[in-house]
């Protein structure tokens, strides 16, 4: 009560803040009447100045009244719009790195100019996020003439660039691209082999355009770089088959958790399934040789139980293509990982591709951490306040319209089925569009956009339905959608980017009804004059009906989507109409909803038809998506838990790739890499405190032979009366530093680093891939141990510690391996290794890293292990002979080939071409 008080006298803290701002806003104003005085030439030479400035210890927040008005003068003369005072207030929002919450319609791209140029003036960088290419491409050219006025460079980041483009593109002062992109392209530099060949700078501010779609709604998934691995594609259909006889009391799916089991009977009827179709080994599914059926079983469970044609995927042209939740868009080319995208082409009887192996990932949580100033916009964020800021310590600035909002919104209608609901909705359609009226259709599904296209074609409406199949006619189809009695169905409305104009849109008729036309000739001008007199008079007659009216047919999971479609009407102070329509067949009713009373009371007191609607039951639905929402945050939070595990070790990586590629020599690391290779196969023959006749020295010198190409003469050595562990260690390294000095004084000082550097290099790697894959393991498998009452996160932390110094200590060997087997010609050059197409995907559940471990991020040589020394595995005899049809089966697939050619046994003679 007495908060309610307060917040009517004073205003809310939201409010306050505003206000507070002012007094910047009008310093703004006082600088325009002397800029607007300006010649075009002076008013471009403001960016000279300002850098000037800068140069001489200005700060960015003492220029920004003059550069924002000096953006708003620009935009005036090349854009012809001039900056309203709310979307200034957006400018410094932004400049300060928060989220400026502006409603559809407001004019966010325009906001964006303001921040990016002032803080583009440092010249280090500003990145414009967006949500899809299309947007990116527009933005960068239409913005753009704002920029290259005043000076500045612009480049876009789109999919298909070169190398040098791309490189071109973030060395401007202002590059726009999408989210992925950027992502993609952080973690394609580091896996590159020269630093000439990276193409991004280091981080300085981002902007992010729809910022709530970026880091919510993608944040639930990594981006994840992957090649492929072996086809196994027959073992998925035949999977497939068993899986397709399964019946309802099999498998337990339970919808909210999102998960399938099978039921004790289903287990027992799937081995038996699997035992005569030859798939299983042994009478028990459970049996650990039949690991690879279990999860193939799993992954084919989910993709026919759970995964729905037209909602989660579509078939085109013969492929399953991703259907994005949250904008309804395809998304071609991106394919679920970990054997997933793999059973929905089984369960669909299209061509299996093969499955890949993750080489690169990270979440997008902690690639925009990375930015040392990080800020967004969009028309919803405020349900998702509490996030914003635990995640990414933004915080929300709901900003004022520039128009009192004049939209009504009214209350939902509940039905008791689908079909009365669809019945409803189609007659109300009609009747609207019989008045002139526009009416825009959310719908969540394609299949529901069909459904309801079919009662509209009973109902003799003519409509338009925009769907992730009619992918291609999405920007014409908006675009006309606020045209007089037009019907457009949709399937979701974030990030479509392209404005619905009451009337209609002059650009796109033309391209619709003449195409022929060129601009510029007097066919083309008379047409246009003729088409734009008609979108005059439909505008007037659409303002007459009431403006456009958005009507959802469904509750969205995520109130924000919901915000986001409402937002579509009753932009810049028009007049508008929305209303929702729900029944108890809806998904969010079905699986969040009070499924007791309220569903009882709906079921027996409502008759076929008949609608209700009340401020309670709509309580009710924000309750329910309340629930979904803090369900799906906690599901984020849980992904970035996970993800900082391994950040601190991506780091490190990281760090340590980039040490070596800047590095003038690398020796000193190998050196000490050696050093300590040395030290733990001594240190495991020959323990501390042991006595020599306690050492095991037929396994040092097998290991001597086999990591360091060293036959030594351990046997002799224990003969003389003063030896020592620590005498042992120092004979054998200066052994070992003496046959890498021979060979690297056969090769020229730079020939031999760059040698050094490429071995360094794709060892770690390799390591690396190969610890992503057993983290992702783990990752999948840990919740286990809170059987045992151990926290499974933390249980994790523990295990990716000492996974990473195994790994430490694997690439400090191989390396070492490498080297000594190594053999050399003498060549001008040696040429560093051509990364592959790799596959990109942002699509699946994720690994991790982890903030609490401290780990030191110097040279991979002095990063000390805190475990004793490991176990290696011993090697094959070296009595091999010189017949390499000899050597099959008693050579270990991954140790050096005994050809001396320093590859692995399996790159060399062992492979299945040699």
């Amino acid at each position: 009560m007495f908060g309610g008080l307060a917040k009517s006298i004073f205003g809310s803290s939201n409010d306050r803040y505003v206000k507070s701002l002012n007094p910047v806003l009008a310093k703004i104003a006082g600088f325009e009447p002397s800029l607007q005085a300006m010649s075009d030439e002076e008013l471009a030479g403001q960016t000279v100045k300002f850098r000037a400035r800068l140069d001489q210890g200005e700060k960015l927040d003492a220029l920004l009244p003059e550069a924002y008005a000096t953006v708003r003068e620009a935009a005036r003369r090349v854009l012809g719009q001039r900056h309203y005072d709310v979307q200034m207030i957006g400018g410094i929002v932004l400049h300060r790195g928060e989220i400026a919450e502006m409603r559809t319609g407001e004019g966010k791209t325009l906001v964006a100019t303001l921040a990016t140029y002032l803080n583009a003036l440092p010249g280090e960088g500003v990145h414009v996020i967006t949500v899809n290419d299309y947007l990116a491409a527009r933005d960068a050219d239409w913005m753009g003439q704002v920029y290259r006025f005043l000076g500045m460079t612009v480049g876009v980041i789109i999919p298909n660039l070169t190398d040098e483009q791309r490189r071109a593109a973030y060395n401007a002062d202002i590059t726009y691209g999408t989210n992925n992109e950027f992502g993609f392209d952080y973690l394609r530099d580091n896996m590159k082999y020269e630093r000439t060949q990276m193409v991004q700078r280091p981080f300085a501010m981002a902007i992010v355009d729809e910022v709530d779609s970026v880091l919510i709604d993608e944040a639930r998934t990594p981006l994840i770089i992957s090649g492929p691995t072996d086809d196994k594609s027959e073992l998925y259909m035949r999977v497939d088959a068993i899986v397709k006889q399964l019946v309802d009391k099999d498998y337990e799916l339970d919808e909210k958790q999102k998960s399938i089991t099978l039921t004790e009977d289903g287990t027992e009827r799937a081995e038996r399934l699997l035992e005569a179709a030859g798939i299983l080994e042994g009478a028990n599914l459970y049996d650990f040789e039949n690991t690879q059926v279990v999860h193939h079983l799993n992954q084919s469970l989910r993709a026919n139980k759970m995964f729905k044609r037209d909602t989660d995927y579509i078939v085109k042209d013969g492929k399953v293509i991703i259907i994005d939740e949250f904008t309804g868009r395809m998304m071609d080319g991106r394919r679920w990982s970990d054997g997933l995208h793999q059973a929905v082409e089984a369960k669909e009887g299209v061509e299996i591709e093969p499955e890949n192996q993750t080489m690169a990932s990270i979440t997008f949580q902690n690639y925009f951490r990375m930015y040392p100033k990080l800020a967004g916009m969009t028309g919803t964020a405020a349900t998702e306040a509490a996030e914003f800021y635990d995640i990414y310590k933004m915080n929300v600035v709901t900003i004022p319209t520039n128009v009192p909002v004049q939209r009504i919104d009214e209350e939902d209608e509940f039905y008791k089925d689908t079909q009365d609901k669809f019945r409803a909705i189609a007659k109300k359609i009609g009747e609207h569009a019989a008045k002139g009226q526009p009416v825009l259709v959310g719908t969540v599904s394609i299949e529901k956009s069909e459904l309801l296209s079919e009662f509209l074609n009973q109902e003799g409406v003519e409509h338009k339905v925009l769907n992730a199949r009619y992918h291609e006619m999405e920007a014409h189809i908006v675009a006309q959608a606020g045209r007089k009695s037009a019907v457009t169905i949709a399937t979701n409305m974030a990030g479509r980017g392209t404005d619905i104009q009451l009337g209609g849109n002059l650009e796109f008729r033309m391209l619709d009804e003449h195409p022929e036309l060129v601009a510029g000739t007097p066919e083309y001008d008379a047409a246009a004059e003729r088409i734009r007199a008609e979108i005059i008079q439909e505008k007037k007659d659409v303002l007459a009906s009431g403006g456009l009216f958005v009507l959802g047919t469904e509750r969205h999971e995520s109130r924000r989507i919901d915000n986001q479609l409402r937002g579509r009407s009753g932009r810049q102070g028009d007049p508008g109409l929305s209303r929702f329509y729900l029944s108890l067949d809806d998904d969010l009713l079905r699986i969040f909803g009070p499924d007791t009373l309220f569903a009882k009371m709906m079921r027996n007191n409502i008759e076929d038809g008949e609608a209700i609607g009340s401020k309670w039951l709509s309580k009710a639905i924000e309750t329910a998506q309340k629930k979904v929402e803090a369900r799906n945050y906690d599901i984020r939070k849980q992904v970035v838990e996970y993800d900082d595990v391994m950040n601190d070790q991506r780091k490190v990586i990281y760090e340590q790739r980039a040490d070596i590629m800047d590095a003038e020599t690398v020796g000193d690391v190998v050196t000490d890499m050696r050093a300590e290779t040395v030290n733990a196969i001594v240190g495991e023959a020959c323990p501390v405190g042991s006595y020599p006749e306690q050492w095991d020295v037929e396994g040092m010198k097998t290991q001597l032979v086999e990591v360091l190409n060293l036959d030594m003469p351990v046997d002799a050595w224990l003969e003389e009366e003063a030896i020592d562990p620590e005498i042992v260690e120092e004979r054998v390294r200066e052994a070992a530093d003496a046959a890498i000095a021979t060979k690297a004084a056969d090769l020229e000082p730079e020939t031999w680093t760059q040698v050094e550097k490429s071995i360094l290099l794709q060892n770690l790697d390799h390591h690396w891939k190969e610890h992503l894959a057993t983290l992702d393991a783990l990752r999948q498998v840990v919740h286990l141990r809170a059987y045992a009452q151990k926290t499974p996160i933390n249980e994790y932390k523990q295990e990716a510690f000492m996974l990473f110094q195994r790994m430490l200590d694997n690439i400090r060997t191989d390396v070492t391996r490498t080297l000594a087997y190594a053999q050399f010609q003498m060549q001008p050059s040696v040429d560093l290794p051509q990364l592959p197409d790799f596959i990109t995907t942002h699509f699946d559940p994720f690994t991790g890293e982890d903030n609490s471990n401290d780990i030191d991020a110097g040279t991979l040589g002095l990063v000390q292990s805190q475990l004793p020394p490991l176990q290696i595995a011993r090697p094959e005899p070296t009595d091999l002979g010189d017949n390499p049809e000899h050597w099959e089966g008693r050579v270990n697939r991954n140790s050096p080939c005994p050809c001396g050619s320093g590859l692995k046994y399996k790159h060399c003679h062992g492979s299945v071409t040699a």
